[in-house]
C-alpha cells in the first residue's frame, strides 16, 4: 500500500474511533437474530403484508424467505430515473423465483440540476439531499425488512439514498443503477455551441437543436458530471454489482444485472448464513478507495460535500485536508468531458472500471481487503459481466487501456496527482478542481468584481463591461443563505473571456459540481458570506490572488482595513417562491460545506 493511503486512513480510524464505534454499536444491536418482522405484532405484520398476493404472503410467514425493501428515485421525466419504471417488477420476479419476497417499500424525490440551472429549484438541490435521506429512512422504518436495494443515479440522489440507507446499516443493501444513454454529439461540439451562445454567434434554435442532440434518451447525462461520479464511487466502495455502473438502459446485460442484484441481495442476509450488512461496508477503508478513485478520475467537487456527509451518516469524520492529501498522491487516469472530449460510454468501451480499479490496486492506492455486495476483496471488481448463451458471466477485465487519450495506466497518467486543492486564505477555505484548468491558467491575481446574482454577471457581459483581467466573487451563494445553487449559468461567458485572453477567475460560497471547467474556481468557500464571512467585505476592485498551484486564496487589502469593513448583507426575500420558502428550517439547520453542508451533522454528532 502506499504510505500516504495508510497515513490518511489511520488518521481517519483515529479520529473517528469514538463515533464509528458508537455507530457499530448501534447497527449491531439493531440486528437481531432473526428477521424483524418475526418480532412485530400480528395486527403489524397482517398491515405490512395486507397488499401482497397470497404467495407472497405466505412466503412471508415463513422467517427463512428474505424481505428486500425497494427504494426508488424513479420518475419519467427524468432522462437518468426514467429506465427505474420497470425495475420494481423485475426485481420481485427475480426474488420470487428464489422463494423470496420484494416490496416498493418507498419512492424518494429526484431532481435535475440540468433542468433547475439558473432557475429557483436550483436553490433545493442540496436540501433534496437531505430529503432524500428522511424519505430513505421512512421507507425502511417498518422493521419488515431483511435488505434493501436502492434504485438511484444522479446528483443529490445517491449521496441520500445512502445517507439514509447508513442509518439502517443493519440491512444489506445494493445500489442498482440505470446506466449511461448511449453517445450523442460529442461534448467539444456541445460546449462550442454554448460558448457561440454566449457570444452571440448562435441562434436559440441552433443552442436548442445542440442541447436535444446532446441529451436525447433514456439515461444518464453522457458527461463525467456528479450522476455519473456517483456510479463510480459507488462500484469502488463496493455497493454494485462489478461492472455494472456504465451499462446501457433497456439492454439485454443491464436486465441481466438488475436481476442478478435481486439474487444476490438476498445471499447477504442473516438467512443466508452469509450475513454482510450496509453499515459493514462503509468504512474507512472504503471511503478512502471512494476518495482515490474520485481523483484519479478528476470526479465532481460536489462530493467534497457528498462524501463528508455520507462518511459521518457511518460514523467517520472526513475531512477536506484528508481528501486533499491523497489528492497529492494519486495521478489521474482518466480525461472524461469536462476533464477531456470523451464521454462516460468512451471510457467503458476504453476498458472501463476494471481497468481503473485493477491499475489502482496494482499501485498500491486502493484497500483491496474490503467487504463488498460481491464478496470479500476489491479484486473482484478487476472483472466484467457479460451474456453466454443468455446467462450472466463474469470474466476478467482488460489489462490494457484501448484508448490512453481516455484512459491510461498509472505508468503513463495524465498528471501525476489527482487535481483537488484545498484553497486557504484570508478569504476563507474552499476548494478548487485543477485536473480541467490548463497549468497557465491556475494563478490569476486581478482586482475583484463583486455579484451577488448570477444574472447579474451575465448582463455585465453582454454589457461589455468584463473586457478585463478579474476575478469574479459570487457571493451569497452558500448553504444557509440560499440553499448553495450550482452556478454553471456564468461559466460559459467566464470562458469566452478566458479565450479572448483576460486573465479570470472564480471565488464563490456556492457550487460549481462536476461540470466545473477550464475557469479556475475556488468554490465552496466558508464560513459563506451569509455568516459573516470574508466574501461579506470584499469590494469591488480589491486586488485578490487565486492561486491553485500552491492553494492559496487572498484578498490583498490591509488586514486592519479589511477586518474593520462592515459585512455586506444578502438580498432580503430571495427565497420565496418554487417552494423554497418551505425550506427556511432546513437551510438555517445546514452545516458549512466543509461539514457537508449538511441539516444532520449536529443531530448525528450528538447520537454518536
Amino acid at each position: 500500500m502506499h504510505p500516504r493511503v495508510l497515513e490518511v486512513t489511520e488518521r481517519l480510524v483515529t479520529r473517528s474511533q469514538a463515533t464509528r464505534q458508537a455507530y457499530l454499536a448501534l447497527i449491531r444491536g439493531a440486528a437481531s437474530d432473526g428477521p424483524m418482522r418475526g418480532k412485530l405484532q400480528c395486527a403489524n405484520f397482517a398491515h405490512g403484508v395486507a397488499g401482497c398476493g397470497t404467495d407472497d404472503k405466505q412466503n412471508l410467514r415463513m422467517m427463512n424467505a428474505a424481505n428486500v425493501a425497494i427504494v426508488s428515485s424513479y420518475n419519467d421525466m427524468l432522462s437518468a430515473h426514467q429506465p427505474y419504471e420497470t425495475y420494481p417488477q423485475q426485481i420481485k420476479q427475480a426474488l420470487r423465483e428464489i422463494g423470496s419476497v420484494g416490496q416498493f417499500a418507498g419512492g424518494v424525490p429526484a431532481m435535475c440540476d440540468g433542468v433547475t440551472q439558473g432557475e429557483p429549484g436550483m436553490e433545493l438541490g442540496i436540501a433534496s439531499r437531505e430529503v432524500i435521506a428522511l424519505s430513505t429512512a421512512v421507507a425502511l422504518s417498518h422493521n419488515m425488512f431483511d435488505a434493501a436495494m436502492m434504485l438511484g443515479i444522479c446528483d443529490k440522489i445517491v449521496p441520500g439514498l445512502l445517507m439514509g440507507a447508513l442509518r439502517f446499516g443493519h440491512l444489506p443493501t445494493i445500489f442498482v443503477p440505470g446506466g449511461p444513454m448511449v453517445s450523442g454529439i460529442s461534448n467539444k461540439e456541445k460546449a462550442d455551441v454554448r460558448q457561440r451562445y454566449a457570444e452571440g454567434k448562435a441562434s436559440r434554435e441552433e443552442l436548442l437543436e445542440s442541447e436535444m442532440k446532446s441529451y436525447h434518451s433514456p439515461g444518464t447525462c453522457t458527461f463525467y458530471g456528479t450522476a455519473n461520479t456517483n456510479q463510480l464511487l459507488m462500484e469502488v466502495m463496493g455497493l454494485h454489482l462489478p461492472g455494472s455502473s456504465f451499462v446501457n438502459p433497456n439492454t439485454p446485460l443491464r436486465d441481466a444485472l438488475t436481476r442478478e442484484a435481486a439474487h444476490q441481495i438476498t445471499r447477504l442476509t442473516k438467512q443466508s448464513g452469509s450475513f454482510m450488512p450496509l453499515g459493514e461496508i462503509v468504512d474507512e477503508r472504503s471511503l478512502v478507495n471512494s476518495i482515490v478513485a474520485l481523483h484519479a478520475t478528476g470526479g465532481s467537487t460536489n462530493h467534497t460535500l457528498h462524501m463528508p456527509a455520507i462518511a459521518q451518516a457511518a460514523g467517520i469524520q472526513l475531512t477536506w485536508q484528508d481528501m486533499a492529501d491523497l489528492s497529492e498522491v494519486v495521478p489521474t487516469l482518466s480525461h472524461v468531458y469536462p476533464n477531456g472530449k470523451a464521454d462516460i460510454n468512451h471510457f467503458q468501451a476504453a476498458g472501463g472500471m476494471a481497468l481503473l480499479i485493477r491499475e489502482l490496486l496494482e499501485a498500491g492506492l486502493l484497500h483491496e481487503d474490503v467487504n463488498t455486495v460481491a464478496g470479500r476483496g476489491l479484486s473482484r471488481y478487476t472483472q466484467e459481466p457479460f451474456l453466454q448463451d443468455g446467462e450472466l458471466v463474469w470474466r476478467d477485465g482488460p489489462i490494457e487501456s484501448l484508448d490512453e487519450t481516455i484512459l491510461r495506466p498509472v505508468a503513463r497518467a495524465f498528471s501525476p496527482e489527482g487535481g483537488l486543492r484545498v484553497m486557504e486564505g484570508n478569504l476563507g477555505r474552499g476548494v478548487m478542481k485543477v485536473s480541467a484548468v490548463a497549468l497557465e491558467h491556475q494563478i490569476v491575481e486581478a482586482p475583484a468584481v463583486v455579484f451577488e446574482d448570477q444574472q447579474d454577471l451575465a448582463d455585465a457581459f453582454k454589457a461589455g463591461l468584463l473586457e478585463k483581467d478579474f476575478v469574479a466573487v459570487m457571493r451569497f451563494q452558500g448553504p444557509r443563505s440560499n440553499g448553495m445553487p450550482e452556478l454553471h449559468k456564468m461559466t460559459p461567458f467566464l470562458g469566452v473571456l478566458q479565450d479572448r485572453g483576460f486573465k479570470v477567475a472564480l471565488v464563490t460560497d456556492g457550487r460549481m459540481s462536476g461540470a466545473s471547467g477550464k475557469i479556475p474556481a475556488a468554490i465552496h468557500v466558508c464560513p459563506e458570506a451569509h455568516v459573516g464571512g470574508a466574501l461579506a467585505r470584499v469590494r469591488d476592485g480589491d486586488v485578490i490572488r487565486v492561486d491553485g498551484v500552491k492553494g492559496t486564496l487572498r484578498v490583498l487589502v490591509d488586514d486592519a482595513e479589511f477586518a474593520a469593513r462592515t459585512p455586506a448583507v444578502g438580498l432580503l426575500g430571495n427565497n420565496i417562491g418554487c417552494g423554497r420558502e418551505l425550506f427556511g428550517f432546513m437551510r438555517m439547520a445546514f452545516s458549512s460545506a466543509e461539514q457537508g453542508a449538511s441539516a444532520f451533522t449536529s443531530a448525528l454528532e450528538h447520537l454518536e
